[in-house]
């Protein structure tokens, strides 16, 4: 019997060694949930099935295969040039240097135009355009237009390409949410989620035309030409700038209305560029004693400059003259006057609502067509 319980002692001995052994240097072998932190995990065997889109992803995925990204290259000369710089300091090095810079563009037709801005591809020799899909090809200027800050580049690529569904920014609201999708510091395309903070902005100094929709979705260097879509994926603005001491982001971002930019790039792929009307008068708003010398009349903007053979000057418009309507709609500000007269057709004659000192009286103006900001 002892000889059975000394053997029974020493078995049971030697298993608890194995165990401690096996602990010690192999706890994996063992069957515990846990060992020293260590937790059994299960996964699941069975092939993933992907929720429907709903939401954001739904807008973010109709909308991201149209968005582009635009890589230009732009030849810069140096002063080594001149022949009067070599002139005092010899033969130097005068290979011409090539600047690059990036930004984003919308697909607008399944032929291949390509809505961005202008500063995008302004003075650039070379465009390169990467789709969403990976393909990448070469792209040409078909026009823009410095004053909206818009240009339409032009891709020739097999099939029909993804053409984005333009919105309807006229019933947009501040508060709705947006989502900004385009190529921030050329990382790839990337989707930013905000809202509108504020519709018509101007007075900002950016372009000639403005009417920007201002957004707090980010937007950095690189999403310029990008595209700015509501909760459907519809297109509603173009990002074209950022309020930035130090070029980041600080969630004031602007877009150029979609109607604005239809409008813009219709003219451009039809004519090449867009024909405005033009009157040649310099303006300001009514200041409080140009108001007090009109009996208080505050209405409309003064007239600062009248240019030389001027459709202005030729229909008998007078610098101090207070322009109040063109075309019996009323004018409030500077920016209504440009946007009014923008929109007229050179060639027609309009009757234009003036104030000279204190009395009131209108005068027919033959509409010019406004001159691009270079060739003034």
């Amino acid at each position: 019997m002892r000889k059975h319980w000394l053997l029974f002692t020493q078995t049971v001995t030697i298993a608890l060694a194995v165990l401690f052994v096996i602990h010690t240097l192999k706890p994996e072998l063992l069957p515990s949930a846990a060992r020293n932190g260590v937790i059994t995990l299960y996964e699941s065997t069975a092939p993933a099935v992907n929720p429907p889109l709903t939401g954001l992803s739904l807008a973010a995925s109709k909308a991201m295969p149209s968005v582009v990204n635009i890589y230009t290259s732009t030849t810069i000369k140096t002063p080594l040039d001149d022949p009067r710089f070599r002139f005092f300091f010899g033969e130097l090095d005068s290979t011409p240097r090539k600047r690059s810079s990036l930004g984003s563009g919308v697909i607008v037709s399944p032929d291949g135009y390509i809505l961005t801005n202008h500063h995008v591809v302004e003075a650039a020799d070379q465009i390169e355009v990467a789709l969403a899909d990976g393909r990448k090809t070469r792209a040409h200027v078909v026009g823009s237009d410095p004053e909206t800050d818009l240009a339409v580049i032009k891709i020739d690529l097999p099939g029909s390409l993804p053409a984005i569904t333009f919105g309807h920014p006229e019933n947009a609201h501040v508060g709705d949410i947006v989502l900004a999708i385009g190529n921030p510091f050329g990382v790839g395309q990337t989707v930013t989620m905000g809202i509108i903070s504020a519709l018509k902005r101007d007075h900002l100094g950016l372009n000639t035309f403005e009417n920007f929709i201002q957004t707090d979705a980010a937007i950095n260097p690189g999403n310029s030409g990008g595209a700015l879509v509501d909760t459907n994926g519809n297109l509603v603005g173009i990002n074209s700038a950022i309020y930035s001491p130090n070029g980041g982001s600080l969630g004031i971002g602007f877009a150029i209305p979609a109607t604005t930019a239809k409008k813009t790039m219709e003219q451009i792929m039809q004519y090449g560029s867009v024909t405005r009307g033009w009157i040649g008068a310099g303006i300001q708003e009514v200041s409080p004693d140009a108001a007090a010398f009109s009996d208080g009349n505050a209405k409309g903007v003064m007239i600062t400059e009248v240019l030389q053979n001027s459709p202005a000057e030729q229909a008998g418009i007078r610098p101090g003259d207070q322009l109040i309507a063109i075309d019996s709609k009323p004018i409030n500000d500077w920016s209504t006057m440009l946007d009014t007269i923008a929109n007229l057709a050179p060639g027609k004659i309009v009757p234009v609502q003036l104030v000279r000192n204190g009395k009131e009286f209108s005068l027919p103006v033959k509409i010019g067509k406004r001159p691009r900001p270079a060739d003034q």
